[in-house]
């Protein structure tokens, strides 16, 4: 399975912002910010990450359902894809 332009592009993206909240945790750490509002960064780091991970599982979907649509390599199976989903659990 390859990730189309657009989605590799939208999911690139996602990830930037992820780095640059990554970056905002570890300061916080190192100047002793509140612990509740390290863990909130954590958690939506976290779910940015799920989304971006999600993201790039349902263009696998999308070619499974339409092998015509698939950028190259090899099309993705049913079972393929469901465990790429599961492991983003």
């Amino acid at each position: 399975m390859q990730i189309d332009d657009a989605t590799g592009e939208q999911v690139t993206a996602r990830l930037r912002r992820v780095e640059g909240q990554l970056a905002g945790i570890v300061r916080m750490i190192e100047e002793g910010r509140d612990c509740e509002d390290v863990v909130t960064q954590l958690a939506a780091a976290s779910r940015a990450l799920s989304r971006a991970g999600f993201k790039i599982v349902a263009s696998g979907m999308r070619q499974c359902l339409d092998p015509a649509a698939a950028t190259g390599g090899t099309p993705p199976d049913a079972q393929r894809m469901e465990k790429l989903f599961l492991s983003l659990a």
